[in-house]
């Protein structure tokens, strides 16, 4: 995760991620940062690819990490930055020759389909069984309300409109995974 610090933020959102691990039981150690100032976020702020790549590949190295999960190239909200993160991926193994690494990407749905609530699981694995020519998972969160709670740790962040976002949202109740091809 990127510390971004939009709005000079930084630290009280580094603190939030960490509370809201607390709440979905992630061990705080495994979960890490990056206050890079090339990698600052925010619309406008496009992120060097070949920076991106170069981190990732020293975090590989560092973490001994064998799966990568990243945006798709849309970014789920077509935010600049996460669609940076995918194409730093992409270079990523463009780059490297190791193919012992698995990666994924987070396939963006539409407008009508992002904002269905769990109406979109049954969507999902309808249109991954549709696709069976790239392998695709779809994952149904169990356990939703624990989604809602640990978003509720982004105080800086948890207005009206986003509690409504993500109790609309069909990425609370459904993410669909489809391999990257390298």
């Amino acid at each position: 995760m990127v510390a971004g610090n939009a709005d000079g933020m930084g630290n009280l959102r580094k603190n939030e991620l960490y509370q809201a691990c607390a709440v979905l039981k992630v061990q705080l150690e495994k979960v890490r940062t990056l206050d890079h100032q090339e990698l600052q976020d925010g619309f406008g702020k496009v992120w060097n690819h070949s920076l991106v790549a170069k981190i990732i590949e020293e975090e590989i190295s560092g973490a001994g990490i064998d799966l990568i999960i990243t945006f798709d190239h849309y970014g789920v909200s077509g935010h600049c930055n996460h669609r940076d993160v995918h194409y730093g991926v992409c270079k990523y193994f463009h780059d490297t020759s190791r193919r012992d690494i698995e990666a994924w990407e987070l396939v963006s749905t539409n407008l009508f389909r992002k904002y269905i609530g769990p109406i979109d699981i049954w969507l999902s694995n309808f249109h991954a069984k549709r696709n069976p020519g790239r392998l695709t998972h779809c994952i149904v969160n169990e356990h939703p309300k624990k989604s809602f709670h640990a978003m509720a740790q982004h105080s800086s962040q948890w207005v009206w409109f986003r509690k409504l976002f993500v109790s609309l949202f069909s990425y609370t109740y459904v993410n669909t995974l489809r391999k990257i091809n390298k």
